[in-house]
């Protein structure tokens, strides 16, 4: 089809006017004087940067930064910022909310960009005073008892991108959003998309928070484990990083006031630095991504390496391997010992209550839950499903995101989930006993479990639709040395849940394999669960299963 050149440079001359940022509003004009002169390629590229909105859902924004609607910049963030505020205002909520932002780069100036806007339009409006972990922001919601919550962030994105995560108070206790609010919020951002973002009212009086906010956050977290059963000089050595994020200050000060050891570091990766310089990636999960850390950890002989992302809401563990290395823990193995170890205290507490993990997590928290007489749950993915478990003790997703205490933060935190590590290392070292003993006692409680994963980016979306309309239409019967037993669609609802693009295949001997196209990047993503009687018998299964489902997502 040939491209009205005139309606396009037009577009891209309408966008550039109301772009208060001089960097993006430069590379719009420069694309605009080159698809002016009509260039073929030139127009083109212009007409694809303009066409169409970057989506907001129950993920909120995430993007890469640059010009236009389909990348995260000032404009899109001030739409999105007004947009959030006429919802406050029209749905009858409480006109409230606070603002946080991480490390990234332009994180602090969507999140002034957003305070001006939401103040101009009426709110009530806090500002966080610096770059502080997502977790402080989701405790904020509720301790304050704000309408709603802003975060910009990327979390672990890679280093070009950033976001717009929105928590809801009051009845939603500060939980992420979900449908059908979300819908409801990009239509009132829709709307103000119509105008021009330079005829929003702006203020500069919102408040901007004190110390006291922080403070207690940390006292809140500090006080979610008991006393340490060492002192400071009997405690296992830790080793941390924060993978050029921001969770250092606040995750110290927090193992500070529970009684903790400040552990080492890795200087290279303890500052906030948008460029992530050290990392291709910003994602313990990644391969390499650690590779500091562990090396910290060889040389000051550690006996746990704990990494938290960007944000610092999730969280990573390693261990010594035993051949003068480390290994990463899988999101699941941390999940079992933190869901046991939450379920032994529920029981000696006298307290019921229910455990909670994604669909795409492995079943062996279940087998926790009915050993203690808990209840347990299987939700979506996504911690805006599992935060809202009644009756919630704790939950978890296997993209290490835990939440340990919801009666402080209603989302995975991994600054609470590594205090919960520090408890769970040092209670088993007065005992002469390490994390690699409990992993070995849990399988002989609840049997050896292993899960593996399969992951296939393309820069292509349309892509992740021909994949899964592939495996609809030609569903395999095996899978490597297993028959597939069951095989569970999502996309008209199943098990309760309603319609998603989730494939489920149940395989004999209680194997399990998930298929389902990643929320936050563009990646099908394959979740594999086993179970047998040793623990490398079960991995062993779980890695046959991946070679056998990868060319099936290629």
């Amino acid at each position: 089809m040939k491209l009205d050149v005139d309606a396009v440079v037009a577009a891209g001359r309408a966008w550039s006017a109301q772009d208060p940022d001089d960097e993006t509003r430069a590379e719009l004009d420069a694309a605009v004087a080159a698809a002016a002169t009509g260039d073929g390629p030139a127009v083109q590229e212009l007409a694809a940067r303009l066409a169409g909105r970057l989506a907001f859902g129950t993920a909120g924004l995430r993007a890469e930064l640059g010009y236009g609607p389909l990348r995260m910049n000032r404009v899109v963030v001030t739409q999105a910022a007004a947009g959030l505020a006429r919802f406050l205002i029209d749905s009858g909520r409480s006109r409230s909310v606070v603002i946080g932002y991480d490390g990234r780069v332009n994180s602090d100036v969507f999140a002034r960009d957003s305070a001006e806007v939401m103040r101009g339009l009426g709110l009530d409006v806090t500002l966080l005073p610096s770059a502080l972990p997502t977790p402080v922001l989701a405790f904020a919601v509720r301790h304050l008892g704000v309408g709603a919550g802003v975060m910009v962030t990327a979390s672990h994105n890679p280093p070009r991108d950033n976001g717009y995560k929105v928590y809801l108070g009051e009845g939603d206790e500060g939980s992420q959003i979900v449908p059908p609010v979300d819908a409801t919020i990009a239509a009132a951002i829709d709307a103000v998309a119509t105008g021009s973002i330079a005829d929003l009212p702006r203020a500069t009086d919102y408040t901007v928070a004190g110390p006291d906010l922080l403070d207690a956050y940390v006292t809140a977290t500090a006080a979610t484990v008991p006393a340490p059963a060492l002192g400071v000089p009997d405690q296992p050595s830790v080793v941390y990083t924060a993978m050029h994020g921001v969770g250092w200050e606040t995750a110290r000060a927090v193992f500070e006031r529970a009684g903790y050891a400040v552990p080492a570091t890795v200087p290279e990766q303890i500052e906030p630095d948008g460029a992530f310089p050290t990392v291709s990636f910003p994602n313990p999960e990644e391969p390499g991504a650690m590779d500091l850390a562990v090396a910290r950890g060889v040389d000051a002989d550690a006996d746990v390496v704990i990494a938290n992302d960007p944000d610092a809401d999730r969280l990573a563990l390693a261990i010594p391997d035993g051949a003068g290395s480390f290994r990463r823990l899988s999101g699941n193995e941390v999940g079992w010992l933190l869901g046991w170890q939450a379920a032994v205290r529920a029981a000696s507490d006298g307290r019921g209550g229910t455990l909670a993990a994604s669909i795409v997590s492995s079943p062996a928290l279940a087998r926790v839950a009915e050993r203690h007489g808990l209840a347990y749950r299987d939700t979506l993915t996504g911690f805006k499903w599992v935060s809202r478990v009644p009756d919630l003790v704790f939950g978890y997703e296997e993209a290490l995101g835990y939440l340990v205490d919801p009666d402080v933060v209603r989302d995975k935190d991994g600054i609470s989930a590594a205090l919960a590590l520090l408890d769970l290392a040092t209670t088993l070292a007065a005992s002469g006993q390490t994390i690699a003993d409990r992993l070995e006692a849990f399988a002989a409680e609840f049997g050896a479990f292993a899960s593996g994963q399969v992951a296939t980016r393309v820069d292509d979306l349309s892509r992740i639709g021909e994949i899964m309309a592939a495996l609809r239409a030609d569903p395999p019967s095996s899978l490597g040395p297993v028959a597939v037993r069951a095989v569970t669609d999502y996309a008209d609802g199943a098990d309760g849940f309603p319609p998603s693009d989730i494939l489920r295949y149940d395989l004999e001997g209680d194997a399990r394999v998930i298929v389902r196209p990643s929320g936050t990047e563009p990646k099908v993503k394959v979740y594999i669960d086993t179970v047998a009687t040793t623990s490398a018998e079960a991995q062993a299964l779980a890695d046959a299963l991946a070679a056998a489902v990868r060319p099936l997502v290629s």
